[in-house]
């Protein structure tokens, strides 16, 4: 079982800059894929970023270029850099964490992009 608690959500205005955070329980870190997904009201859970545990890095076009996401195993912790952010963007993030065929949730995060 790994537990997940995301952090770093808030109001930011457009073009502004938030960081997620993302702490993981267990000693298996290291060899667990993390992604960070997000679901705006109405709309379906999308992956917004990736990192495997080799730190290969993958990301939705739509925040290509605007987000980056990163990974210190020694500190269990998973986190997204999100800059130059759109109203678009608004949503809850959820943490990931993905081990051979177990895939665990964080609770999620609120992130809303308003002036």
């Amino acid at each position: 079982q790994v537990q997940l608690v995301e952090s770093g959500g808030g109001l930011v205005q457009p073009g502004g800059s938030l960081r997620l955070s993302c702490v993981a329980s267990g000693s298996r870190f290291r060899v667990v894929d993390m992604a960070w997904y997000r679901q705006a009201p109405g709309k379906a859970r999308e992956l917004v970023a990736s990192i495997i545990s080799g730190g290969n890095t993958n990301y939705a076009d739509s925040v290509k270029g605007r987000f980056t996401i990163s990974r210190d195993n020694g500190k269990n912790t998973v986190f997204l850099q999100m800059n130059s952010l759109k109203a678009e963007d608004t949503a809850v993030y959820y943490c990931n964490a993905r081990y051979l065929s177990f895939s665990f949730w964080g609770q999620g995060t609120q992130v809303t992009v308003s002036s």
